[in-house]
């Protein structure tokens, strides 16, 4: 495979993301608001463990284990924690733990079936992670529903915040921040759906700029909460 500088950009990835999950854990660590930054901090080093990943296969070649690994770190667990958080700032205490037990037994049970399933290895790309590889058919059906399930809490509950936010001169920065967070929370699945077509390049742009977006919108949020020493809802 010829080599190209979007082949590199999972290394810059996975950089932010360590970065970005030390701002987040210090930040749980200092505020103690709640265990939603605990869950974004976890889901920033799944994301960006993934990506790390990614970056080992396509410069150094691919294996079934590092496939697999892949898939939990990125297809299973690259946006849940982050959507699991959403949950905790948008939905009521008991129904927020309700369902991060009913969802995590899944992506157990998922991630389990994932490092027992045998392998195809003639779906196995030497420079290119990819799902087929795992035999077991009903693995993969699990992802799609894993996946709607951050897709509504973390597209759907950023973009319900930012319009619920944008009326007020005083929220609108909230308003703004989440706006930055449903869009970089929708790029890794929009290059997810191009680099199933073959065009992995799109796959690696689309996480990067979107970590990078959400690390924006969170950012913005963040700033106005230390000025005013208040709470900084999603």
């Amino acid at each position: 495979m010829d080599r190209h500088a979007v082949h590199y950009l999972p290394i810059l990835t996975t950089a932010l993301s360590a970065v970005f999950c030390i701002v987040l854990l210090r930040a749980a660590m200092v505020r103690r608001s709640g265990p939603h930054l605990w869950w974004w901090a976890a889901g920033v080093f799944f994301y960006g463990l993934g990506t790390a990943l990614e970056s080992t296969v396509t410069l150094g070649g691919n294996s079934v284990a590092l496939t697999k690994a892949w898939y939990i770190a990125g297809a299973l667990l690259g946006g849940y924690p982050l959507a699991q958080g959403v949950a905790y700032l948008l939905l009521h205490g008991k129904i927020a733990n309700l369902l991060a037990i009913v969802t995590l037994a899944v992506v157990a049970l998922a991630s389990l079936a994932v490092i027992l399933s045998p392998a195809d290895l003639s779906q196995l790309e030497h420079h290119r992670p990819t799902g087929a590889v795992i035999a077991w058919k009903a693995v993969r059906w699990t992802t799609p529903l894993i996946n709607l399930y951050a897709f509504v809490l973390l597209v759907g509950g950023a973009a319900w915040s930012a319009r619920r936010y944008a009326g007020s001169p005083e929220t609108r920065h909230r308003a703004v921040g989440n706006a930055f967070i449903a869009v970089g929370a929708l790029l890794p699945g929009v290059g997810g759906a191009m680099a199933k077509g073959g065009l992995v390049e799109a796959l690696y742009v689309g996480e990067c700029v979107g970590l990078i977006l959400i690390w924006i919108g969170y950012g913005i949020i963040a700033a106005r909460h230390r000025a005013s020493r208040g709470p900084a809802p999603q």
